[in-house]
C-alpha cells in the first residue's frame, strides 16, 4: 500500500496565508531534501495568538513574522521538537513578543550532519509541557500530545475547535519521517502513530508540506504499513545472510535520492534496534551503529 502523499503546495516565502478559520501559515525560505519547500510556521488564533515552530533564525524570516504579527499579541511560542529548522527562532521571537517558549525538552544531542537538521542545542524551553497540558487563548484550545519517535521530545498539538493536528515532523504530507537513533526510537514512533490515529483528527497540518485533509486515519495507516514493510525488508535481508546496514540500504532504497541514503541507514538502524529489543535480532555491539553487524536469531529463523 503506497502512501498518498500530498506534494503540491501553493505559497510565497514570507507571506502569511489563512489556511483555516483559526490557522495561518508562513513558510521560511529554507528548502532542502529534508525540509521540502521550507519550515511552515503556524499562527493559531487572532489578536492573542500562539506560534508553533517559528523555524530558523533568518533575519528576513524573523522580519516577516514581526511585520505579520506587529498588531497582535503572541501569548505562547510552541515548539514540536528541538531541530534547527524548528526551534532556533523560538527564543528571539518570544523575547520580541514578551512571552515564553513551550516544549517538552531539548532532546538528546545527535550527530546529524548529512542526516538532515542538526539539533538546536541552544534551545531550552521556558516552560516544559507534555501529555494532558492545555494551551489556550481567545477562541482556540490546543491539547499537548507527546509523540516520541522522530525525536524523544517530539510533541504534536491538537486544535480542538477544528479537530486538527499540528503534527510537526511526526507525520508529514510530502514524505516519510526519519527515525534516527539514539534520539529517534522506532518502537516509540509506531506507538505514537497509534496515539494520533486514536484521536480521529479531521486534518493534519505538518511543519513541512501540505496538509492531509482526506482520510487522515487511512493516511496514518499507510504510514504505519510503510514502516512495517521496511521492517519486513530488513528481516528478509537478515534471513538471506546480509548483516550490513549500508548494503541493505543500497537495495532497499535504490529508488531514493542517494543524498538521503545516510538518513535511510539511520532509519534501518532504528528498525534493527527495535528487532534487537524484541529479541529477534542479535548483535555483538553494546551500542550498535549503522556499521555494526546484525544477525537474525536461530530461534526465529527456525520458524
Amino acid at each position: 500500500m503506497g502512501i498518498p502523499f500530498v506534494k503540491e503546495i501553493d505559497f510565497e516565502y514570507g507571506k502569511v496565508e489563512q489556511v483555516s478559520p483559526l490557522i495561518r501559515r508562513v513558510i521560511a525560505n529554507n528548502p532542502g531534501p529534508f525540509t521540502y519547500v521550507g519550515t511552515g510556521v503556524y499562527i493559531i488564533g487572532h489578536g492573542k495568538v500562539a506560534v508553533i515552530d517559528p523555524g530558523p533564525d533568518q533575519s528576513e524570516h524573523f522580519d516577516a513574522l514581526k511585520a505579520i504579527l506587529k498588531d497582535e499579541t503572541i501569548t505562547h511560542v510552541l515548539v514540536t521538537h528541538g531541530h534547527s529548522d524548528h526551534s532556533p527562532l523560538a527564543q528571539p521571537l518570544a523575547d520580541w513578543a514578551g512571552c515564553k517558549t513551550y516544549a517538552k525538552n531539548c532532546g538528546v544531542p545527535t550527530a546529524k550532519g548529512e542526516l538532515g537538521s542538526a539539533d538546536d542545542l541552544g534551545f531550552q524551553p521556558d516552560v516544559k509541557i507534555g501529555d494532558g497540558d492545555v494551551i489556550s487563548g481567545p477562541g482556540w484550545t490546543l491539547d499537548v500530545i507527546e509523540t516520541p519517535g522522530h525525536t524523544s521530545n517530539h510533541l504534536c498539538f491538537g486544535l480542538r475547535e477544528e479537530n486538527a493536528c499540528l503534527s510537526g515532523d511526526h507525520i508529514m504530507g510530502w514524505s516519510t519521517t526519519i527515525v534516527a537513533p539514539p534520539d529517534g526510537n522506532m518502537a516509540d514512533y509506531m506507538r505514537s502513530l497509534d496515539k494520533i490515529e486514536e484521536r480521529n483528527f479531521d486534518i493534519l497540518w505538518p511543519t513541512h508540506g501540505s496538509p492531509v485533509r482526506e482520510d487522515v486515519n487511512g493516511f496514518i495507516g499507510a504510514y504505519r504499513q510503510h514502516r512495517l514493510d521496511r521492517e519486513a525488508a530488513v528481516i528478509k535481508h537478515l534471513k538471506a545472510g546480509e548483516t550490513n546496514i549500508p548494503k541493505m540500504v543500497e537495495t532497499m532504497y535504490a529508488d531514493v535520492d542517494k543524498r538521503l541514503h545516510p538518513a535511510a541507514a539511520m532509519s534501518v538502524l532504528g528498525h534493527m534496534l527495535k528487532l534487537v529489543e524484541e529479541g529477534r535480532v542479535e548483535t555483538a555491539d553494546q551500542k550498535p551503529t549503522v556499521r555494526s553487524e546484525f544477525r537474525w536469531t536461530a530461534l526465529q529463523s527456525a520458524g
